[in-house]
């Protein structure tokens, strides 16, 4: 209580995590699965976003592209070279689903970097469905292709006999626990970064240090830029070693 009150008469109490906030857009009930939220809200902004990249972008196929549109064949182009280097020709069917995570990832890291944005991707809720579909769209797969085949993937062939069965526990249980680090690789990135300049910026208050607070926001902005892309090229990339597991399960 004497630290709120002390924070409350020097104007200097904020709350980085408050931005992660789930709120209704309408009114201040509950949240519940069909009320419409922020979250909701940037989710659809992002699927605008998307639309107006590789629809309304690349509708004049121009032979001289425009920005829009050469970002749109680089995007194209590179989660392509990512699916087939990695996967194969096999997985290239595939590149679809693939290049919608991609998009959808790196729009909403992006689009959080917006001031009053909210960053769908710091919310496991979010992380957690898109790794479980992977997950569960990759067990199928693999399955599917290979049948009774698919368990090869847990025994490594090239070990003793006598460790095999080991590392067979071994390695369902790190299959099993990919979703999970899937989605709090991802979730945890964004939601760190975000809260540190928040941070940062509570302190642009405080007429001493505000030159500085002021820089370490910029710095972490400008990080924040980088860590956006990445963290989507490193979901993709996880999702296209799955998709490879799938497809090629033998060790």
């Amino acid at each position: 209580m004497a630290t709120e009150a002390a924070g409350e008469g020097t104007g200097l109490q904020f709350h980085p995590m408050d931005q992660f906030i789930v709120r209704p857009l309408f009114g201040d009930g509950p949240v519940q699965w069909y009320t419409p939220t922020n979250v909701t809200l940037w989710m659809f902004v992002t699927l605008l976003a998307i639309i107006g990249l590789l629809v309304v972008g690349t509708r004049g196929r121009a032979i001289v592209p425009s920005r829009i549109q050469s970002i749109a064949e680089l995007s194209y182009g590179m989660i392509y070279k990512m699916v087939e280097d990695v996967t194969g020709k096999d997985g290239i069917k595939y590149f679809p689903y693939i290049m919608t995570l991609f998009l959808f990832i790196v729009f909403s890291n992006f689009l959080g970097l917006l001031p009053e944005a909210f960053t769908t991707t710091s919310h496991i809720a979010v992380t957690g469905v898109l790794a479980m579909a992977v997950f569960i769209t990759v067990t199928v797969i693999g399955f599917m292709k290979n049948g009774a085949g698919f368990l090869g993937l847990f025994w490594v062939t090239s070990a003793p006999l006598v460790l095999r069965p080991v590392l067979a526990v071994i390695e369902i249980i790190s299959y099993f626990v990919r979703p999970v680090s899937h989605s709090i690789r991802l979730a945890g990135n964004m939601m760190a970064g975000h809260a540190v300049m928040k941070v940062f910026a509570g302190f642009a208050a405080i007429a001493v240090i505000s030159p500085v607070s002021i820089l370490a926001v910029t710095a972490m902005y400008g990080l924040e830029v980088l860590v956006a892309f990445i963290q989507a090229y490193v979901f993709t990339i996880l999702t296209c070693v799955y998709l490879k597991d799938a497809l090629h399960p033998a060790h």
